[in-house]
C-alpha cells in the first residue's frame, strides 16, 4: 500500500483538496445464483485498449468518460495502455496486463467450475477520472446496458 508522501507535491495538494463523491446508499446487487453459475465480465480502468481501437483521449478535462469493449477472446499480448495517469509505474501492467485485466485468470475460474461462464464481452475504461459526472450520467448506463445484453450476473471491478 503506498503513502500519500511518495507522490510529488502537485498531486499530494490536488488529492488532499479534491472533493471526493460519496455516493450512499452504495450500489449493490446480491447475486441471485452462486457464484458457479454466474456469467462473469471484468471492468477494468486501466485504459487498455485493442491497437485497432482509438486510443483513449488524454487532454479531455476531467478525463475521457468513454469505454472500449474487449472481446472475450482478446490477445492480452496486443492490449495498448492509453491509461494517462502519471502516478504509477505502468511496466508491471505492460509486462502482464493480467495484472489490470486478469482475463487469463478469469478463464481459469471457469475451466475449475469456480464461476459459470466468462462474459463475452469486457469494459475498458480509462482511470483518474476527476470529473465523474458525465461518467455516471451518460456512460455508466450505457456500460451497464452491454453487460445486461450480454445477460452477465456478475463483474469483477478492477481498478487501477
Amino acid at each position: 500500500m503506498g503513502d500519500l508522501s511518495e507522490f510529488p507535491l502537485g498531486y499530494r495538494l490536488f488529492l488532499k483538496t479534491y472533493g471526493w463523491r460519496r455516493i450512499r446508499p452504495t450500489p449493490w446487487s446480491p447475486l441471485k445464483r452462486p457464484l458457479a453459475e454466474c456469467r462473469v465480465a471484468l471492468v477494468t480502468s486501466a485504459g487498455f485498449v485493442l491497437p485497432d481501437q482509438s486510443p483513449f483521449d488524454g487532454s479531455v478535462r476531467g478525463g475521457d468518460t468513454s469505454f472500449r469493449v474487449l472481446p472475450n477472446d482478446a490477445d492480452l499480448s496486443r492490449l495498448v495502455d492509453c491509461q494517462r495517469s502519471e502516478v504509477f509505474d505502468h511496466e508491471g501492467m505492460q509486462r502482464d496486463p493480467n495484472l489490470a485485466f486478469p482475463l487469463d485468470r478469469l478463464h481459469e475460474l471457469a475451466a475449475r467450475g469456480r464461476i459459470g461462464t466468462v462474459s463475452p464481452r469486457h469494459l475498458s475504461f480509462m482511470g483518474s477520472i476527476t470529473a465523474p459526472g458525465r461518467l455516471i450520467r451518460e456512460t455508466a448506463p450505457q456500460a451497464a446496458q452491454l453487460l445486461v445484453e450480454d445477460r452477465t450476473d456478475a463483474v469483477l471491478l478492477v481498478p487501477v
